[in-house]
């Protein structure tokens, strides 16, 4: 069978890969520029037997997301900043308690209200650390319509695989995007289930782990597997504990089956790199003008390349240290005032120079803008 070619928009991407990776729920409220997610959502899942809600705010639409990931369905909400910020609470909920669910952020200006049909890359920070707490998180960018087809599938993938909330972190740009696109196939995506347990329902500790794996047997509510969810430390039958050793060995889990297994969730792409003085780091939006910059540059003699990171969170440490290795100096590209660049320099660790171009007025920053901060101030 030939492979779909549409021209679609990077929301509607977005819904079109989480029906693909078996989304059966969403729940959310209206936010621009993320909405589009939730209207195409609400014609395309009852055709598919799936369900949709929209709930009276961003709180209990995280909140129905969890609900419906416990009774077995793979779970979906949208928002954009505002919302992302509201929705907290019940993402450090569901990171507790191990639920499996894909919250999509498409950024916009901020912070507060702030630019709401204007373009940014300001949630960095807050996708990894915006609910209290030591926790994991895995949170992925996109930087083109078919990435963001293939990232919403992913997304859905480590969510269920690691049991734990997985943020698509789209900018506006991307969501509103229009490109031409090749659908892949049923058969050529790869699709995770969570994985049930095979013991008697009266055996079953749904915190329980086995040797060397950090995760969890999931049940579903409904299935007759009874037991207790809460968002206080708790041990393997889910009961809350004041033990200072269940405590400690929850969170450490908690982060470990996630930052263990970084082999498997790092997603990047370098462009370039390898006869490079110059490496800029960019993502989402902004490095699709980094790459024209890259391109660009070569064609004016200077070796410039590209290191882009598909997976934000959990950083990769391990990627940039050999970025250092290659060039000397490294130039960080971000619509906001130099989130990803902290952890680039924390990394880097005096490997390389690190530079920055930062900009946070609602405009995409320019192949041109990169082109000049390189001649003017790296190369001069």
């Amino acid at each position: 069978m030939e492979n779909k070619v549409k021209l679609m928009q990077g929301n509607e991407a977005c819904v079109e890969g989480a029906l693909a990776a078996g989304m059966k729920f969403y729940a959310g409220y209206p936010i621009t520029p993320s909405t589009e997610i939730a209207e195409i959502s609400s014609l395309r899942l009852p055709r598919v037997g799936g369900k949709f809600i929209q709930m009276e705010d961003e709180i209990a639409g995280m909140a129905a997301v969890i609900g419906g990931s416990l009774a077995g369905l793979k779970s979906m909400t949208a928002t954009s900043g505002p919302g992302f910020s509201l929705k907290q609470e019940n993402i450090g909920y569901a990171t507790i308690t191990e639920i499996p669910c894909v919250i999509v952020n498409v950024q916009r200006g901020g912070p507060s209200t702030g630019l709401p049909t204007s373009p940014s890359q300001g949630d960095v920070m807050q996708a990894k650390w915006g609910t209290h707490g030591d926790h994991p998180m895995i949170a992925l960018t996109p930087y083109s319509v078919r990435e963001t087809f293939d990232l919403t599938i992913k997304a859905f993938n480590y969510a269920e695989k690691y049991r734990t909330p997985v943020i698509l972190l789209l900018d506006e740009v991307i969501g509103h995007l229009r490109e031409k696109i090749e659908i892949p196939n049923k058969e050529e995506i790869e699709i995770f289930d969570r994985v049930k347990p095979s013991c008697e329902p009266k055996d079953y500790k749904p915190y329980r782990v086995e040797e060397n794996d950090l995760v969890p047997k999931m049940a579903s509510f409904g299935e007759g597997y009874r037991y207790h969810v809460t968002g206080l430390v708790h041990d393997e039958t889910g009961f809350p504990s004041n033990d200072s050793k269940i405590a400690e060995e929850l969170v450490n889990r908690l982060v470990n089956k996630v930052e263990d297994n970084i082999e498997d969730i790092a997603n990047y792409e370098e462009y370039m790199l390898d006869d490079a003085d110059i490496a800029i780091v960019a993502y989402g939006a902004t490095a699709r003008s980094a790459k024209s910059a890259v391109n660009e540059a070569r064609e004016n003699g200077l070796k410039v390349g590209l290191f882009r990171p598909i997976t934000i969170w959990p950083f990769l440490t391990k990627q940039i240290k050999e970025l250092t290795k290659k060039v000397k100096k490294i130039l960080v590209v971000e619509m906001n005032l130099g989130q990803y660049l902290i952890e680039v320099e924390r990394a880097a660790d005096k490997g390389a120079t690190i530079y920055r171009y930062n900009k946070i007025n609602g405009q995409l920053i320019s192949p041109d803008e990169i082109i000049k901060k390189i001649k003017e101030d790296i190369y001069a």
